[in-house]
């Protein structure tokens, strides 16, 4: 969604990832070696999972593991990559050893990942993520102790519980502007997001529906990185950039990373930049009201430049009231928490 209302040259990033790359062997087993022993290295992970939504490298590479891994694998009897993951017996986790476990190819079967890689406000100790715990300690007791395992996997859950709290706060902030009129500029003065609507982009931390929120009851707004307010920009990056970035430190053992640079320390800063906002937003309106200025958005934000030829714009244009969501070639696409029918019984 948010690779589809930038210009293609800006979101190369995404789309060499998330295309072909993701679907090919020679994406991990280079293309012209195909040599098991290169594609059990870590690095092989770091073309794609590395970034400011996604830092799974850096997490990993700083991370006491990862120093581990940096200074002992060129030293074939601390790192035997000629060995199948199946049989390694490595002095530290590569990223594969603890993703692809004994060598299976399927990642997600023994993914230790959930709620939405920490943005999730969930309660992580409810039944319904007991498997994926305990898959995690499974993994880890390999080296550590059950009790070290779960202490980590607690010590994760209270990170991403302050964290939580840090955001609904940055959210609240944007949500009590938008109420009040003054958050600028508003959904009804931008160009349509990705889905071709004009409703408030908030929507992670609670499903925010209704004409207040510019759309019609059952309808909630798509999140958006682009061509939104300011304080949405740092709501956005609150969430999808510091608060995944505390999950995956403390998930990676990298934990001076979940709190320092763009962790919990990186959340503070955005929240205070949030309020700073808001205040500054409500003593312009009260002036503005004393001195009779009404403001009126600038045409930028209505056609959005670059956007112009985008998605959203494109669907308005195309299809009049309708919406991405009406467009889709069949029901369920977009829910990405379903995998086919026929992965589900292979798994099984």
């Amino acid at each position: 969604a948010w690779s589809i209302e930038r210009p293609p040259g800006d979101t190369a990033g995404c789309t060499f990832c998330h295309t072909s790359a993701e679907e090919r062997c020679n994406t991990c087993h280079q293309r012209h070696q195909f040599d098991p022993a290169v594609a059990r290295h870590s690095e092989q992970c770091k073309a794609c999972h590395w970034g400011k939504d996604h830092r799974d490298w850096e997490a990993y590479d700083i991370s006491i593991h990862g120093v581990v891994y940096q200074v002992n694998k060129w030293n074939p009897t601390e790192f035997d990559f000629s060995k199948k993951l199946a049989d390694a017996d490595y002095v530290g986790p590569t990223c594969q050893y603890c993703h692809l476990r004994g060598g299976h190819h399927n990642v997600q079967r023994l993914s230790t990942v959930y709620t939405s890689m920490g943005m999730s406000n969930a309660d992580r100790g409810a039944p319904l993520w007991k498997e994926k715990r305990d898959t995690w300690v499974s993994v880890c007791d390999d080296c550590h102790s059950p009790r070290f395992a779960r202490e980590n996997l607690q010590a994760m859950d209270e990170a991403c519980k302050d964290a939580g709290l840090k955001y609904t706060e940055t959210f609240k902030v944007a949500e009590n502007l938008m109420l009040a009129g003054m958050d600028e500029p508003m959904p009804k003065d931008l160009a349509p997001d990705w889905s071709g609507q004009h409703i408030w982009s908030l929507k992670i931390g609670a499903y925010h529906d209704g004409p207040e929120y510019g759309g019609q009851p059952g309808e909630s707004g798509e999140f958006r990185m682009s061509n939104c307010s300011a304080v949405e920009r740092i709501c956005f990056e609150s969430v999808g950039y510091w608060q995944t970035y505390i999950m995956k430190g403390m998930a990676h053992g990298s934990w001076n990373d979940a709190t320092y640079c763009d962790g919990s320390f990186g959340m503070d800063r955005w929240l205070v930049r949030a309020k700073t906002f808001a205040e500054e937003a409500i003593r312009l309106s009260e002036i503005e009201k004393k001195v009779g200025i009404n403001w009126v958005p600038q045409e930028f934000w209505k056609k959005g430049d670059w956007l112009d030829e985008l998605t959203g714009v494109k669907i308005v244009k195309e299809f009049p009231g309708k919406t991405i969501f009406d467009l889709c070639p069949e029901p369920g696409w977009l829910d990405t928490h379903h995998a086919p029918a026929e992965e589900v019984e292979s798994l099984e």
